[in-house]
């Protein structure tokens, strides 16, 4: 934390005065209603039924030869002099039959175990973006640095369940040893359930066992413990690489959860039309979760959606749109269809956290949430259209994060709550601030955000008329000061670092670069 001494004895001081703004307790939330049901049954099983037709009369790419040799056996059309698998239509739905319907991901804390399916929900941090920004400092390229802090803050902040990959790319760790140190940090500055990333059998091998070794549980149990997942993305149109099938054949062969996400854009990677793209998503997604039942029936996977359309003008994509809302709740009929857990994503195309960031950003949530969502990925922190990770962005999602949670908890109706005696005490043209009924609950009564500034006009412009931008800026100083690294049994520490420092003395793998 060398980086952070100018701030003094802040965190004294904070601790002394007691939070400011106190986060919620870590649990997921769950959905309390029924999602949202965006078009009719009818029109669901059209989408399906032209799903099947594009997989069996189209086909897709499988670049590799192990997942064409399974599927083959399994009874898919395997053109001998080219990569395309055509799935027969009965094929697909057994295999997919198989999977589960819910399971847990296990954390290092036994406390953050993360159940998914059903109507809980998790939140995972942002992932993967090439570049940072936040914390005083302008853009800049991801580093190990700025990948340590934002894992630090992702696991301070309560409402964010689980990582959803590398929160910042740290760039300035060669791509031979990178998953490696990246692992270890992840492992060490947090006890919350980690993603890997499918790039490759032996980088997916290592992350295997340095999340068996984390939480000192044998082989055997890691098999019946899914203790890592993947997030497996098609190469849309029609296409499955190397890398990504890799991931599945070996997560899957042990047992651990595979998430299978079509990145969709209608008007360039799919069809200009929303139901279009649907139909591309879910073939694309249909093929890769029978790919993983062809490895090991009844292996974890979860149905991912990242359906969105992009600006026809520019070419560039667009996130928190109508059409991104209405693919995510469509997304979401789907997974129930098959029976699958479901993921969606928390995405917007802003430059700065700004009023756009927190409207496409709320619109992108709420597509999720109503639409049934069990993960939502990149629920805090994503920025520019998931170039840039942010340190003020992760903390202005935390609140609007928070701001779910709160709303998913049904009102209590007891007879307190009711407060017929209290209407009855106050009757008409009264108030109800000094009543015994208010002055019981007041200090809990209501949700309380973290950022939002409920004072008046006056009060404000007397501050200075605070900027919400800079109360992210010193929020996101403080959370990080309160940061405390989850205790980690040494023995265990030192055989990861030793598993870390033998990987690298190896080369760990081999780039051309």
């Amino acid at each position: 934390m060398a980086a952070r001494r100018g701030r003094g004895g802040r965190r004294a001081r904070i601790a002394a005065r007691g939070p400011r703004n106190p986060q919620i307790p870590f649990r997921q939330p769950r959905l309390p209603w029924q999602p949202v049901r965006a078009i009719p049954d009818d029109r669901l099983e059209a989408i399906h039924e032209a799903s099947l037709k594009v997989l069996r009369d189209v086909g897709m790419d499988m670049l590799h030869l192990e997942a064409r040799t399974l599927l083959g056996r399994e009874g898919a059309d395997v053109d001998p002099d080219s990569a395309r698998v055509r799935f027969d239509p009965e094929m697909v739905t057994e295999l997919v039959g198989h999977a589960p319907s819910e399971f847990t991901l296990h954390a290092r804390n036994p406390a953050h175990h993360i159940h998914l399916g059903g109507n809980h929900l998790a939140f995972a941090a942002v992932a993967s973006p090439p570049h940072v920004s936040g914390l005083g400092r302008d853009r800049r390229t991801g580093n190990r640095e700025d990948f340590r802090q934002l894992v630090r803050l992702s696991q301070h902040l309560n409402v964010l369940h689980l990582h959803g990959g590398y929160p910042v790319e740290p760039a300035d760790l060669h791509p031979s040893v990178r998953h490696l140190y990246a692992t270890l940090d992840l492992l060490t500055l947090s006890d919350k359930a980690f993603h890997t990333y499918s790039l490759g059998r032996q980088r997916t091998l290592d992350t295997i066992e340095m999340a068996r070794i984390a939480r000192a549980i044998t082989d055997s149990d890691l098999e019946t413990q899914p203790s890592l997942y993947t997030i497996v993305n098609t190469s849309s149109p029609l296409r499955l690489d190397t890398p990504m099938i890799e991931g599945i054949l070996e997560l899957s062969a042990r047992n651990q959860p595979v998430v299978v996400t079509p990145f969709t854009l209608a008007g360039a990677m799919a069809p200009v039309t929303v139901a279009g793209a649907l139909v591309q998503q879910n073939a694309e997604a249909l093929a890769g979760i029978a790919l993983t039942q062809a490895v090991r029936r009844g292996a974890p996977v979860a149905y991912g959606g990242f359906t969105s359309n992009v600006d026809m003008q520019s070419g560039a994509p667009a996130f928190g749109t109508p059409e991104y809302l209405q693919a995510a709740l469509v997304g979401g009929q789907l997974a129930r269809r098959y029976g699958l857990p479901y993921r969606s994503s928390n995405a917007n195309a802003s430059n700065a956290v700004d009023l756009q960031a927190a409207y496409e950003s709320m619109f992108s949530l709420w597509g999720a949430v109503m639409g049934g969502a069990n993960l939502v990925m990149h629920a805090a922190g994503w920025l520019e259209g998931g170039l840039r990770a942010s340190f003020e962005k992760m903390v202005l999602d935390a609140d609007l994060l928070q701001m779910i949670c709160a709303a998913l908890e049904p009102p209590a109706t007891d007879d307190g709550s009711l407060a017929l005696e209290a209407i009855a005490d106050v009757g008409p043209g009264g108030h109800f601030f000094g009543t015994a009924h208010t002055q019981a609950r007041y200090r809990d009564a209501f949700h309380t955000p973290l950022l939002s500034d409920w004072s008046n006009f006056e009060t404000w412009d007397e501050a200075g008329r605070p900027d919400p931008a800079r109360r992210t800026e010193s929020l996101a100083g403080e959370l990080l000061d309160a940061y405390e690294a989850p205790p980690m049994d040494p023995a265990v520490r030192e055989e990861l670092e030793e598993f870390v420092a033998r990987r690298v003395r190896e080369g760990g793998v081999a780039t051309d670069y």
